[in-house]
């Protein structure tokens, strides 16, 4: 199955796209986990990057394209991906297509601005390794620390609620349009966003027939 995930930043995606992966055994691959290494790791793309995610605005679509392209290629995306994060935009989504890159299923998670305001502002994620966790509906087993490797949980610039509205801003105006280009191809599901993941995971796995 090749799954693109659509929601608002903050809206439980990449929760989500972690339990699907591990559901479906398909790798996940997060445009914002291969930036945020790229940053972390001050490559010329990450430098590139930087300036625009620390001021809630898109990085630009040849070096997100490019990135992913070099992603998919690799073997573990045979059998099928989740995209979280990517496409953004509509022209990012024509040039997937004009690269040759299908998607089965647009899944949509549907959370209100407030909602997601509130959520980010409790949302921690790991240095090392960029697992997130969020204090009230995901908390980690020990305080401060990563579930997976141990890494200290930090909040995100990008989690700060200035950031949070420009980014909400951002998404309403260029990636909520990508929703009427998957419903025209027949390839949109839309769920709405639980109050537990558990009870989220439940929906989504009902919409697209993998329970």
């Amino acid at each position: 199955m090749k799954l693109v995930l659509l929601g608002a930043p903050g809206a439980g995606k990449g929760t989500q796209a972690e339990i699907l992966s591990r559901t479906l055994n398909i790798p996940t691959i997060s445009t914002g986990n291969i930036l945020r290494a790229a940053m972390k790791n001050g490559t010329p793309v990450g430098l590139k990057a930087k300036e625009f995610v620390e001021s809630g605005r898109l990085v630009p679509d040849d070096v997100i394209i490019g990135i992913v392209q070099e992603r998919l290629a690799e073997p573990d995306c045979a059998n099928g991906y989740i995209l979280d994060g990517m496409p953004r935009t509509i022209p990012q989504a024509e040039a997937l297509e004009q690269c040759g890159i299908e998607v089965d299923c647009a899944l949509s998670l549907e959370v209100t601005d407030a909602v997601i305001v509130d959520r980010m502002s409790g949302r921690r994620t790991c240095k090392d390794c960029s697992s997130t966790f969020h204090i009230v509906s995901n908390p980690p087993k020990v305080a401060g620390k990563c579930d997976f490797c141990g890494g200290e949980l930090t909040i995100r610039k990008d989690d700060a609620p200035e950031t949070v509205q420009a980014r909400l801003a951002t998404y309403h105006k260029e990636t909520e349009p990508l929703k009427d280009f998957y419903a025209a191809r027949g390839k949109l599901v839309s769920v709405e966003g639980q109050d537990t993941v558990a009870e989220t995971t439940d929906v989504i796995k009902k919409a697209l027939g993998i329970e």
